[in-house]
């Protein structure tokens, strides 16, 4: 530092006409001053100039305060938006104070503020063709309130799909047992229904949903269900966009167990159908299924899954010219007119022939043997007919498919 005084000096001298001093001269100033320090620094505390900072601190330049900005989601004075859609504001530059979307009557939506007062978002849903408003503000860096405000417009739908689920509440199923949703209207947009649609089970299972119609989707697991499974369905399609300007009317839920594994075996050239429970046969019951010798007659093989339970069924076939004979303890497997019931005519036939005319006919006791042990959902698979079950024979016939082709009837697949 001296050195570079001296060269300053020099210059000045010359300048202004002042007494030069020599080169010795600067260096023993130079000198002196390095062992006058050099002396000094025993025993005592140096003190050190601190190099000046920039006001800010760190290197960094000082930050402005900024007004908050603030974002709304939807836009304002956007229109004909989904009452699922997302609904938030967001602020930078500054923090919330308070927001509220007001409904046209008045009232708040439910909605809660982020930990961190950046946004606020719904809680609930909108509803159909109403206009919300934006109230509320925020403080920026700078400390000044700017007001938070907008609107929007939910669509009016041009028609409001509803729905329907096979399953209900707190009930006990067979480890077969699919999940339909039937829907009111055709459904154009399926994959946009089907991210709407979930299916949470304990313990967790493999399964896919599956359009079987522009009406109807289901969902089964890859495998049966494991005994005492939990299962819930959501089918959150309320505000959901079905295409072709139809909008979900409302959310379906249902909450359901599995119960124990039941699955029935049956063979049409032994004549004899198996009740498998928990793995132990429990049952062996001579039966007679169709007549195999003809087509509208004959009981497909495949897998079936109990639909329904009646005491008492009334059964028609004008094509064979019988009309309501009611039969004893019949368990539905099929919409096609496939039973499991009893038939005190036909007992001389079980366990040696089969005349039926595709159902499955048990005396009258073991009939209400079964029917009192089956649950809807349970399986029941025949084998050794001359025909397949397809999946037009049934509601249910979700079992026809292998895994690898109901995957494939998912909107999502690929």
């Amino acid at each position: 530092m001296w050195g570079m005084w001296g060269r300053r000096g020099r210059d000045d001298v010359i300048k202004h006409g002042i007494a030069r001093r020599t080169r010795a001269t600067v260096v023993g100033i130079a000198l002196a001053a390095v062992l006058g320090t050099s002396a000094c620094s025993s025993g005592s505390t140096t003190t050190t100039t601190p190099t000046p900072m920039p006001p800010n601190g760190g290197g960094q330049a000082a930050t402005s305060a900024q007004p908050a900005k603030f974002v709304t989601q939807p836009a304002n004075g956007a229109t004909a938006i989904g009452p699922a859609d997302p609904v938030k504001v967001t602020v930078s530059d500054g923090k919330i104070d308070n927001v509220t979307l007001t409904k046209p009557d008045g009232g708040t939506v439910n909605g809660q503020l982020a930990a961190d007062k950046l946004s606020w978002s719904t809680t609930e849903p909108l509803g159909y063709g109403k206009t919300y408003t934006w109230h509320g503000t925020a403080t920026g860096t700078d400390n000044k309130p700017v007001e938070i405000a907008g609107a929007f417009t939910t669509v009016t739908p041009r028609k409001q799909i509803s729905a329907s689920l096979n399953v209900g509440d707190d009930q006990t199923y067979g480890i077969a047992m699919p999940i339909a949703l039937t829907f009111s209207s055709p459904v154009a947009d399926k994959a946009e229904v089907e991210r709407h649609l979930s299916v949470e089970t304990t313990p967790k299972t493999d399964g896919s949903w599956a359009w079987l119609s522009d009406t109807r989707v289901h969902w089964r697991p890859k495998d049966y269900f494991q005994p005492n499974t939990t299962v819930k369905v959501n089918a959150n399609i309320y505000g959901a966009r079905f295409g072709n300007g139809a909008y979900g009317q409302e959310d379906m839920t249902s909450a359901f167990t599995i119960g124990r594994s039941e699955i029935v075996k049956g063979d049409t050239r032994t004549h004899h159908i198996q009740v498998i429970r928990d793995g132990q046969q429990i049952a062996d019951y001579p039966a007679s299924f169709g007549l195999d010798s003809d087509p509208g007659r004959v009981t497909p093989s495949g897998t079936y899954v109990v639909m329904e339970k009646h005491p008492t069924f009334s059964m028609s076939n004008p094509r064979y010219n019988y009309h309501d004979v009611n039969v004893p303890w019949a368990t539905r497997l099929s919409n096609d007119g496939v039973f499991i019931h009893g038939l005190a005519a036909s007992v001389w036939a079980q366990g040696s022939q089969n005349v039926s005319h595709g159902c499955v006919n048990l005396s009258p006791a073991r009939a209400k043997e079964y029917y009192d042990g089956a649950l809807l959902g349970d399986p029941v698979e025949i084998v050794g007919s001359s025909v397949q079950l397809s999946a037009a024979d049934g509601d249910y016939a979700d079992w026809t498919y292998s895994w690898e082709n109901w995957t494939k009837l998912s909107a999502l697949a690929g």
